[in-house]
């Protein structure tokens, strides 16, 4: 698709106003939308990037370009993954995780960060429709096992033999 303002470069900028209840969208190039922004006084961010996104996310005070690391305790900036050596500070500038060991060092920041993007911390998404019924099974087992673990702690001894039944039931089904 072309710039509907100069009508050569391809459009990588699309732009969607809406006044009054009524919406109009325009594709723009780069440089049309360079212009554009400094007639309406707006700022885009060109070098938008996922990273920066999520970077943006652990901080409310962090700009798009960058980090300030307001918001966060000296500890949190301070803790250290003892694996890669990343820092939670450079983890807020960039976004990016040095290993699989810093989700162990950064758990609770990133729990929160992920809490915040999806409302929860637990993935739910959906179950392809293949095979659909044997992980229903499966998260289902998964469910009933933690209520029984949990029924057997509180000592509920009548209603976890309950729990314990449908459970054998659910393993015949597999």
């Amino acid at each position: 698709m072309l710039c509907q303002e100069c009508g050569k470069r391809p459009a990588t900028v699309h732009i969607t106003r809406i006044v009054n209840g009524k919406q109009s969208d325009l594709d723009l190039c780069e440089e049309c939308a360079r212009q554009y922004q400094q007639e309406l006084g707006i700022k885009f961010w060109p070098n938008f990037s996922v990273p920066q996104f999520l970077a943006s996310l652990l901080s409310p005070d962090v700009s798009w370009e960058g980090s300030s690391g307001a918001g966060h305790t000296k500890t949190e900036r301070q803790l250290r993954c003892q694996e890669c050596g990343l820092t939670y500070e450079q983890f807020q500038k960039t976004g990016r995780l040095g290993c699989s060991k810093c989700y162990q060092y950064f758990g609770e920041q990133l729990r929160s960060l992920v809490r915040r993007i999806h409302g929860h911390t637990r993935h739910t998404g959906k179950v392809p429709a293949r095979g659909a019924d044997t992980i229903k099974v499966k998260k289902d087992l998964e469910r009933l096992r933690a209520l029984l673990a949990e029924l057997v702690e509180k000592e509920e001894f009548e209603r976890a033999a309950q729990v314990r039944d449908q459970i054998r039931a659910l393993e015949g089904r597999l």
